[in-house]
Order: structure tokens, then C-alpha cells, then sequence
């Protein structure tokens, strides 16, 4: 009864906040036309702290998209299948498409949206990241988001990530079971794999973005967009933007039902997990939080890492468009 009442209260959310778009566009119809293209391609991964990118199809549709489609990737950065035209938008690890943009990569940050997401989890005899030097880590993939984000985290407390860590690449399910055998030292964990972690017992958490300075003061997870669509379609992506924006906050303020609607349409097979992750994330401080800031906060640290050759103000004139989420914060006050 109590899942029946919060999908009746979400659904009940989305539709105001879909009349809500509806009746902007209609107000600011001479200043904002429809969206240039209504075909509208999203990525998935297996983190599901992108759950209002997962959720916002509705209101993606009330924006003008009637053609919506997913995208799945498993590891490295978004910014591969922006720029191969696999997809035109999409949330991301910020740290990842750094490295991806100093490298050369046409794409370009648009929006925050939440922080908090990763966790750095250690075994026994380990109590802070400084006691990483010497030990073994095993990440996904290298320069993929938990190669990235560990490494940022080491140089910040004076570790050199190149010489300090031992980096081991492994699938997230064999870090899974290689940590627990007490086989790796270390393993970064992306939801749901910290509340799966924790719910196994395995290790003790050093790092929660969601809580420890600083990395809780900055955004994990942006919007970014292809370079090409964001230039031929400025419309449409304000309207992406703005749909995927309405349903950060409908995870704020509905959490279960986010949850439930996870579930319900495949992204993630346990909802106590996702409700979990929908109760821990920051998600709603999108407006209070500089994402310019966070692209200098991690630029640098990805330079004291050895990761990137491009300073912080080169990294920013080239690879951010805040225009848009200026517009929407005006837009969409909370």
C-alpha cells in the first residue's frame, strides 16, 4: 500500500511538473521554439546515481522528444560515444571526461547535477588514503571514473597515483570478490556497489564523497553534451537540460518512488539498494553548488596526478557552456 501511495505521489510530481513545462513553453513561446530535433539519445551505465537521467522520460517528452533512446556503456568516459554520434547528451563522471577533454575530445560541460556519489573502500590495517602508498587498487578500467576519482584523491593528500598505487584492472563484480578475498587492497565503488559492500560487510569506507571535505563541496556527476548537437540544436539541449534537471529534484523530494521506478523499468534489480542511494545522494543542490568550480577543483588535482597537461582556465574556455543552466536556475527556482 505505502509503494501504491508513493508511485501515485511521484507520478502525480512528474505530471506537475510536466504541466509546469508546458505552461513555460507557453508562456515564453516567442522567446524559446521547439526543440530542432525530437530524436534524443542518452547513455546508460551500471551506476545508478544517474537515476534522473533514467526517470526523466516524461518530461523529456513533454519537452519535445518523442523518440528517446539509451545508449548502455560499460566503463570509460561518456565523451567515446559522444563524439562517435552513438549519443548527443548525458550525465557523467566528471573526472573521466577531463582527461578525455584535455586529450582533444569535442565535448563540453554543460550542467551539475549532484555530488556524493563514490565511495573508497579499504581493508584491514588501512585508515586513510595516505595508507594506500604500497598497496594494490583495482579499478575498472585506467583513466575510467574510479581510476580517475582514486587518483585525484591520492595526489590531493600527496601521493603520486603513477609510483605509490598498484593499479589492477578487473570488472566491477571481480573487484567485488577479489576485495573481499583480501587479494586487492582497495576498490572505489559507485552505487549500488557501495551499499553492496556495506550490506556484505566487506571493508570499511576512507572516503564518502557524500560527507568528506572536500569532495562532498564539489559535483561528481555533469551533464555533458556533444560539442555538434550543443551547437546545431541549442534548443534542444536547453530543453534535455531542462527535463533531466526536473527530475534530479523529483529525486529529492521523492525518493521511493524514484526508486520504485528504477526498478520497475530495469535499471537496477534491488530497490532497497536504489532507495538507499535515492536517501544518501545530495541530489536537489544542483542550484546551490558552481560547476565551474568543479572543473577547477578537478583539473587541478588530475594535474598534480600527472593526469591532464591543460590548466584548470584552458580546460573551462574550452569545455564548458553554462548558458543553458543559467537560463534554467532563472527558470526553475526551488
Amino acid at each position: 500500500m505505502k509503494l501504491t501511495q508513493s508511485r501515485r505521489r511521484f507520478l502525480a510530481a512528474l505530471s506537475s511538473a510536466g504541466a509546469a513545462c508546458l505552461v513555460g513553453a507557453r508562456k515564453s513561446h516567442a522567446q524559446e521554439a521547439p526543440p530542432e530535433i525530437t530524436k534524443l539519445r542518452l547513455i546508460k551505465s551500471s551506476s545508478i546515481c544517474w537515476a534522473p537521467q533514467y526517470i526523466a522520460e516524461g518530461l523529456l517528452r513533454t519537452e519535445g522528444f518523442s523518440d528517446i533512446s539509451y545508449f548502455e556503456i560499460h566503463g570509460g568516459p561518456v565523451s567515446t560515444p559522444l563524439v562517435s554520434g552513438e549519443a548527443d547528451i548525458s550525465m557523467n563522471f566528471v573526472g573521466p571526461n577531463i582527461v578525455r577533454l584535455d586529450a582533444g575530445d569535442p565535448v563540453v560541460f554543460l550542467a551539475g547535477v549532484h555530488v556524493g556519489c563514490f565511495e573508497v573502500f579499504a581493508g584491514e590495517g588501512i585508515r586513510k588514503v595516505t595508507d594506500l602508498k604500497g598497496k594494490t587498487a583495482s579499478v575498472e578500467s585506467l583513466n575510467g571514473a574510479e581510476h580517475v576519482f582514486l587518483a585525484s584523491i591520492a595526489a590531493h593528500v600527496g601521493l603520486d597515483p603513477r609510483k605509490d598505487i598498484t593499479w589492477v584492472t578487473n570488472p566491477a563484480k571481480e573487484s567485488t570478490r577479489l576485495f573481499g578475498e583480501g587479494k586487492v587492497d582497495a576498490i572505489i565503488g559507485f552505487p549500488p556497489q557501495p551499499q553492496e559492500l556495506r550490506a556484505r560487510g566487506l571493508g570499511h569506507t576512507i572516503v564518502n564523497s557524500a560527507i568528506d571535505r572536500p569532495w562532498s563541496q564539489y559535483f561528481c556527476c555533469l551533464l555533458t553534451g556533444s560539442r555538434e548537437f550543443v551547437r546545431k540544436y541549442p534548443v534542444a539541449t536547453k530543453r534535455a537540460l531542462r527535463g533531466i534537471l526536473k527530475a534530479v529534484d523529483l529525486c529529492a523530494t521523492a525518493p521511493d518512488s524514484a526508486a520504485r521506478s528504477l526498478v520497475e523499468r530495469h535499471f537496477t534489480a534491488r530497490y532497497d539498494y536504489a532507495l538507499q542511494v535515492m536517501n544518501e545522494l545530495p541530489y536537489g543542490k544542483w542550484r546551490q553548488y558552481d560547476p565551474e568550480d568543479t572543473i577547477r577543483f578537478y583539473s587541478l588535482r588530475l594535474h598534480e596526478a600527472g593526469m591532464i597537461k591543460s590548466t584548470p582556465s584552458k580546460i573551462i574556455a574550452q569545455g564548458t557552456d553554462w548558458r543553458f543552466l543559467n537560463e534554467l536556475k532563472r527558470e526553475l527556482k526551488g
